[in-house]
């Protein structure tokens, strides 16, 4: 499963940083805004310590991680959604990804600018999002031009489809982000509302750049989905070696930024273990056994015939794969079983 998250935000707030901490990839960085032209794509993998231990159970020669890919978005600037500051090339980016990053600065340093020569995180947030709002309006404007006229000629389709746009019409209209709306939604408007590929539809992390972990946030803050980081200490990290860092007692947190984004997405982790690897498969929540199987190969969904299936703290527990069926903790488990996250597993096809 190929999983795309966008870091977006104004220029100069630290994305293009915690791109490069998060991926270990040199990055253009500088002190002015829309350095970033083009996107930056990195790899990065999803902590989990259960894989080395299910790894040291089964002697594998390689452990392979869930992974998601992020997506460093050039800074959005107001106006972005008339074209201001390449506005439309940079929206477009943002409309090919799974789910929404927005880097906000909540730190205070005179010496790096900001686009508004003042710092205001609430402000910076409904900065963003209005050009995000601004842009779904349009997109259901022409949408409705269209969907209108096949409307008033009865077609059944284009009846449904203007319910769910003045719907989401009305939610922009009073600035609210489309994600919840959609959630909401039955299955028929979900369809319908995926097709219009609204920018405010994605789900929403926030991540706020302080220079102080502990310090409390404002409580229009605290009460988004939210993870904070302290982007320059991040980068520091990267220099030093595992003993500077346990011996200044520091700790990166950026684990908690991809755990973040990986339950945002509504995704689990299921593992397959073995001599040759261990390997995390990303699903999403609620997937049944034959759906899980797909993330290996088609054949796994369609020819499904049985699984068996051990959590991997029963698995760990157990010491090895014969002394689990021995103890009776491995199931045999149908198509209709739905996979927990943490879940070993070996297909039956």
């Amino acid at each position: 499963m190929s999983l795309k998250v966008g870091i977006v935000g104004l220029p100069n707030v630290g994305k293009s940083t915690l791109f490069k901490v998060l991926t270990r990839k040199p990055v253009d960085i500088n002190n002015y805004p829309f350095c970033t032209i083009e996107p930056n794509v990195g790899i990065v993998e999803v902590p989990d310590g259960r894989l080395a231990k299910l790894s040291s159970l089964s002697q594998s020669k390689k452990i392979v991680p869930a992974v998601i890919e992020f997506v460093d978005i050039a800074g959005l600037v107001k106006g972005a959604s008339e074209g201001e500051g390449l506005g439309n090339k940079f929206l477009q980016n943002i409309r090919e990804v799974d789910a929404i990053v927005e880097v906000v600065r909540v730190f205070e340093n005179p010496d790096i600018i900001h686009v508004h020569n003042r710092v205001e995180p609430k402000e910076d947030i409904e900065i963003i999002n209005t050009e995000l709002l601004l842009a779904d309006l349009e997109t259901i404007a022409k949408r409705k031009l269209k969907t209108i006229k096949e409307a008033r000629a009865g077609k059944k389709e284009a009846l449904a489809e203007m319910v769910v746009l003045e719907k989401l019409e009305t939610e922009l209209e009073a600035g609210r982000l489309a994600h919840h709306l959609v959630m909401g939604f039955a299955d028929e408007e979900k369809r319908i509302a995926q097709g219009l590929q609204l920018l405010t539809a994605k789900p929403f992390l926030y991540v706020y750049n302080v220079s102080d972990i502990d310090r409390a946030l404002s409580p229009e803050l605290e009460e988004r989905p939210h993870v904070k980081l302290d982007i320059k200490i991040e980068e520091e990290l990267i220099e030093m070696t595992p003993e500077e860092i346990e011996e200044m007692g520091l700790q990166s947190r950026l684990g908690d930024l991809a755990r973040a984004a990986y339950a945002l997405l509504g995704l689990m982790t299921y593992f397959t273990t073995g001599v040759e690897e261990t390997r995390a498969w990303t699903i999403r929540q609620g997937s049944t056994a034959p759906q899980a199987g797909a993330a290996i190969h088609g054949d796994f969904e369609e020819k499904f015939i049985r699984a068996e299936v051990i959590h991997c703290t029963k698995l760990l527990e157990a010491g090895s794969w014969s002394a689990a069926r021995d103890q009776g903790t491995l199931r045999l488990e149908g198509k209709e079983y739905i996979v927990e996250d943490g879940d070993v597993i070996v297909f039956k096809i």
